[in-house]
């Protein structure tokens, strides 16, 4: 499905926090209004040593510029399903094609900062590589062990939803049999 994008506008759905479409709002809007909740999908790659794959997030980019993050993350355009939108975030953030059957899952939550409200539809994939990041949104990707990300909680270096993200990650796995 193509973007609902007005002159290089992009519009994104407002929900409540069932997922229900309740209006529409510019990116600019759903960026300084923390009363405006967006989805946005996220997934973390995990390669067979139980590394995560990290984004570091472009310094031009207009929230968290310049912190490692989740894998993929991105906003759902609106009219756009969320698997659609996740499958396109990974194509166009690390250069990969995946099937819908390859993503796990893990949850969806509320994310709520001074800024933004986002709803995250969060999934799982076991991917090795090789990766292909898009030099507008990523500086570097690279594979890191559980032993490194929690040497840098709470430091600055990683982003505070990533920093969110992964303990229920822990979490999820921890519940479940996993995939793995």
């Amino acid at each position: 499905m193509i973007a609902f994008i007005m002159a290089d506008v992009e519009i994104f759905p407002l929900v409540d926090e069932l997922g229900r479409v309740i209006g529409r709002a510019e990116r600019s809007e759903v960026h300084k209004n923390p009363k405006l909740m967006h989805p946005v999908v996220h997934c973390l790659v995990e390669n067979q040593a139980r590394q995560l794959l990290l984004q570091l997030r472009s310094a031009q980019k207009d929230v968290q510029p310049g912190r490692w993050d989740t894998s993929v993350g991105g906003h759902v355009h609106f009219g756009e399903p969320v698997h659609e939108a996740l499958i396109r975030e990974i194509r166009e953030e690390i250069g990969i094609e995946v099937a819908p059957a390859q993503l796990t899952p893990m949850g969806r939550y509320v994310m709520r900062s001074p800024i933004e409200t986002e709803l995250v539809h969060s999934f799982w994939l076991r991917y090795e590589g090789p990766f292909s990041a898009d030099p507008s949104e990523i500086d570097q990707l690279g594979f890191w062990s559980r032993a490194d990300i929690e040497r840098q909680l709470g430091t600055g270096v990683l982003t505070p939803n990533f920093e969110d993200e992964y303990a229920r990650y822990l979490d999820f796995f921890r519940r479940s049999v996993g995939p793995g």
